[in-house]
């Protein structure tokens, strides 16, 4: 591991960790330390001030990368950090107090949050569900909360669900581990009466929600005449292969059903209208999905060939974050759970967020 940079601070209670590219950033509290990175920076978080040391040439830390505990020098420097420092924070109490109605660009950098809903009634009883519209099982309810605990510290301005309840449950009970203690509300949009009878006239109570916009196109692959079967009685009737080939093929479709590729045009058309122009100005965006719709963005977002999206994963319930800066948007893996060594943040702007949560809820 090379050699870093370290800055001391008055009332140091946690470190920040930079990648060389200065675009990522993981902070570590007191007790633990986990580097995700081969090559990185140091700067402890202040509480006061920032205070530089020049007192001393190096300093020694000892490093838990991967379960092994190892070794590390970083050099010490005088640099001034308090001018970013300030204006990082301004930007991140903006964007936590801010209006997903305000116009123009709330900092220079976003955040995208996809999660796979909840463990549903019918995946518990292993059918087919497509856009049929069932609920979340205890597990899934469980799953969703634990979610929430994951992207508690993360901002969010809007979010977007599929049509399909089990998604808008995993929203809504994620939300409810989030420190911004802001309200999801979900948008009624679909006729002039439905529009006035929902809406908000309170702009403090406005400035204290979250808009949760419901979209068709964010559903799950239509799976035909195959919703509502028996997974393993389906692939009994009609062989393994076939069924693997309908639930696995990129452009191959079930009985009246839709393709991977019929999914992901409806649903990549929808995120590029609709979501990443959002990104782009700034807002921070959280998608409630379903395995087969976020695989389709996951393709888009990633640059993923028919065959890498196929043989995609995606869990249940455990968050993706991606953040979008100068017009790119980059994964950055999933948020650790709520039991694991805390990950303080993951950019510089979120670790400020993390920051002001943390003063708010003094």
């Amino acid at each position: 591991m090379s050699t870093g940079s370290l800055h001391v601070a008055t009332g140091t209670t946690s470190v920040w960790v930079f990648g060389n590219d200065s675009r990522a950033c993981y902070g570590f509290e007191n007790s633990g330390m986990r580097f995700l990175s081969t090559e990185l920076r140091v700067l402890l978080v202040p509480k006061i001030n920032w205070k530089p040391v020049a007192s001393y040439p190096q300093v020694h830390l000892r490093l838990l990368r991967n379960g092994v505990i190892s070794s590390c020098r970083f050099k010490f420097h005088t640099t001034e950090a308090s001018s970013v420092h300030s204006a990082s924070v301004d930007s991140i109490f903006s964007s936590l107090h801010g209006s997903t109605e305000d116009p123009g660009k709330i900092s220079d950098e976003s955040t995208l949050i996809l999660i796979r809903h909840g463990e549903s009634l019918w995946n518990e009883k292993n059918l087919f569900s497509g856009c049929v519209d069932v609920p979340l099982t205890n597990k899934g309810i469980e799953e969703a909360i634990e979610a929430g605990k994951r992207i508690r510290n993360l901002p969010i301005d809007i979010i977007y669900t599929s049509a399909l309840i089990r998604a808008q449950m995993t929203a809504m009970l994620a939300l409810t581990q989030h420190r911004c203690y802001k309200v999801p509300i979900i948008v009624h949009d679909e006729s002039e009466e439905s529009r006035m009878w929902s809406q908000i006239h309170s702009e403090n109570t406005k400035k204290q929600s979250i808009p949760v916009v419901k979209a068709w196109q964010l559903n799950e692959r239509r799976y035909g005449e195959l919703q509502g079967f028996n997974k393993q009685e389906t692939a009994e009737r009609y062989g393994k292969k076939q069924v693997h080939e309908w639930r696995r093929s990129y452009s191959t479709c079930p009985p009246n059903g839709e393709s991977l590729e019929m999914t992901s045009r409806r649903a990549v058309a929808y995120f590029r209208e609709h979501i990443e122009p959002q990104l782009l100005s700034g807002k921070h965006v959280m998608v409630a999905a379903h395995a087969n719709s976020l695989r389709a963005i996951i393709m888009y977002l990633d640059n993923l060939t028919s065959q890498e999206v196929i043989d995609l994963e995606l869990s249940n319930g455990v968050p993706m974050l991606y953040v979008c800066k100068e017009g790119k948007i980059i994964r950055r893996g999933s948020p650790l759970g709520s039991t694991e060594a805390g990950v303080y943040a993951y950019t510089w702007d979120l670790a400020l967020y993390r920051q002001k949560l943390d003063e708010m809820s003094l």
